[in-house]
């Protein structure tokens, strides 16, 4: 899997009014008052292979009204209010467009008509929906049941996944090759890819439908984010737990070991004090994970992250990784506040956003915390958060 880039984004002069925005392997999609991507492959809806290095509108998507967006490895959703599309490679059917013939340019999925869809996910190559009706679809590459439709096989079309006791849905994720969802009374459900516990049964079996975290019942889920092998959730209290592959403290709880049950996050009193054990309960607002890494925000307004860091991508000024939560200095509540963070509860592949509404800028970490200059697209690792107030102001 190559490593992902960390772009800043001009958000200045016509790119004023991001509204969202979704960052995949090697690409990136934002919406504005129309959709833009950059990036490689031909993943980017423009109707050929050309790289980009600077956001440019989709023009197949002129005079639609975008949703939301989600990017996975190397493919692209939208739902519009007309409709869902989708665009990029397709040799797992992870464009639910009934073949594995890659599509540059955005199609409708056909088998959506008549369904109106409120929330899309999309991992690494596969996909998943949730309806209006609160249905749960799933299709594209199945081996590890991550489709969650009881088998291990692919499905080139969306299909409607059974449910325990057939309950409604309410917010999906996808990791790696696992999916998180949650119904509309906040229970959580995972099926999957489990090597490493990231689905929080106790055990590291896939699941191939979607089963209960029976450790998280009696509590009711407001957020969920799946990173590569691992998964976070967030209470409706601000309570954050997390499980699965815990090689770098991408887990937060302190140590490097893998854990296949929810575990809550704690955080440190004192920044000089490394001691786990002496960590307090923070109330979360919150949650995304990136590949390798996890950020958080508290209902202080102060940002954490831990977990992979030789990059930078923790933003500490320091390239070494973390395993409990540490403050983002360049953005505590002393200097600018965290308002939010863009989670890929889409996509266990991307670095998600910071926004700091004191300064007005935006950026985008990715696992590799390169930055790319929106004029000359290239640039270099960054290990702390920067403002270029002429290059990102909004």
């Amino acid at each position: 899997m190559a490593e992902e880039e960390m772009s800043l984004i001009d958000v200045s002069g016509a790119f004023r009014q991001v509204l969202f925005i979704s960052a995949g392997a090697s690409h990136s999609v934002a919406l504005l008052l129309f959709l833009v991507a950059w990036g490689d492959f031909g993943r980017l809806g423009h109707g050929n292979s050309s790289d980009l290095f600077t956001p440019q509108p989709i023009k197949a998507l002129h005079g639609l009204r975008i949703k939301q967006i989600a990017c996975g490895d190397s493919h692209c959703l939208a739902v519009t209010m007309e409709g869902e599309v989708q665009w990029g490679r397709n040799q797992n059917g992870q464009l639910g467009l009934g073949t594995t013939e890659d599509s540059p340019v955005p199609q409708k999925i056909k088998a959506f008509q008549g369904i109106s869809i409120k929330m899309v996910a999309a991992g690494a190559e596969h996909t998943a929906a949730i309806s209006k009706e609160g249905a749960l679809y799933g299709w594209g590459w199945g081996r590890y049941g991550n489709l969650g439709l009881g088998d291990r096989n692919d499905r080139l079309v969306p299909e409607k996944v059974s449910t325990l006791n057939e309950e409604k849905m309410n917010m999906v994720a996808c990791g790696w090759r696992h999916t998180i969802s949650v119904s509309v009374t906040g229970r959580l459900y995972t099926y999957g890819w489990s090597k490493y516990g990231q689905l929080g049964h106790g055990d590291f079996e896939d699941h191939l439908v979607p089963y209960k975290v029976e450790a998280l019942a009696d509590s009711s889920i407001k957020q969920i984010s799946g990173g590569w092998r691992h998964t976070m959730a967030l209470t409706s209290d601000g309570k954050l737990y997390g499980w699965g592959w815990n090689k770098f403290g991408q887990v937060g709880v302190g140590d490097n070991t893998d854990i296949c049950s929810p575990v809550q996050v704690k955080f440190p009193n004192d920044q000089a004090h490394s001691c786990y054990c002496c960590f307090q309960i923070l109330k979360v607002v919150q949650v995304s994970c990136g590949w390798r890494h996890t950020l958080a925000i508290t209902e202080e307004q102060n940002i954490f992250s831990w977990g992979r860091g030789t990059n930078g991508q923790l933003g500490h000024g320091e390239s070494m990784d973390r395993n409990f939560p540490k403050i983002i200095e360049a953005l505590s509540v002393e200097g600018s506040s965290g308002q939010q963070i863009e989670s890929s509860k889409l996509d266990p592949l991307s670095g998600k956003s910071w926004v700091s509404p004191a300064e007005r800028y935006a950026v985008v970490p990715g696992e590799s915390g390169q930055t790319v200059n929106s004029e000359k697209g290239n640039g270099g690792d960054v290990d702390v958060p920067q403002n270029d107030a002429k290059r990102i102001r909004m």
